[in-house]
């Protein structure tokens, strides 16, 4: 499925493209309500739209992105609505049978997240999980009972540290597939801060990025 972007979104890459697999290879039911969280492109919400789901709502805090999420479904005539604001704050009236998320994840210099410019769509606080962690509380009210959460993360805003905060929200969270990628524009940049901050070892040059499936019991 070929999908545009337009000038100032986030390009979807390797980690785009390795929480689609993870989706493509759970085998959910179709016909399901689905959530994507910051949607950027649509590339996801496109995907579960494709693969079956009826009700697909996509949410992104940036204007271009949601324009372009909704010329996305356009192009490709696949059903998918399209909401402003932030996700994780937003009154769905009910939950998802499947809620996808490729948060911010990158530590940055300063602890405050962005809130404009193309920075807001990877950098998350000091330690990368200012985003991952709001998420992780908002799961529970997020997916419905037997639904699910699939989310990418990397391996540098400790992967650990999300599937203990999902499991003591009472989800059952196991990582589901992973990939090795080289470093890509961001990570270059600030590589040595990333060093210099314990994030990195001295010569690294590639992360782990993992996708996360956090089940909720009936």
């Amino acid at each position: 499925m070929r999908i545009l972007r337009v000038p100032g979104v986030y390009c979807s890459q390797g980690d785009t493209w390795l929480l689609r697999r993870a989706l493509q290879d759970a085998r959910l039911p179709a016909a399901r309500r689905v959530l994507d969280i910051g949607t950027g492109t649509g590339a996801l919400a496109l995907a579960a739209a494709a693969g079956g789901a009826q009700d697909v709502t996509a949410v992104d805090v940036s204007p271009a992105a949601r324009l372009n999420a909704r010329l996305n479904a356009w192009a490709h005539g696949l059903p998918v609505r399209v909401l402003p604001g932030d996700a994780l704050s937003r009154d769905y009236g009910r939950p998802f049978d499947l809620v996808l998320a490729n948060p911010p994840y990158v530590p940055a210099e300063s602890g405050q997240v962005p809130t404009r410019g193309r920075a807001r769509a990877w950098d998350a606080g000091g330690d990368g999980r200012a985003i991952i962690d709001r998420l992780c509380d908002r799961v529970p009210d997020l997916v419905a009972p037997r639904g699910s959460l699939l989310m990418v993360q990397s391996e540098l805003a400790d992967v650990d540290a999300t599937l203990l905060r999902l499991r003591g929200l009472g989800m059952k969270a196991a990582v589901v597939d992973r990939q090795v990628l080289a470093f890509g524009p961001v990570l270059r940049g600030r590589r040595e801060m990333l060093h210099r901050n314990g994030f990195l070892a001295p010569d690294q040059r590639h992360e782990e990025l993992v996708v996360i499936r956090a089940d909720r019991a009936e």
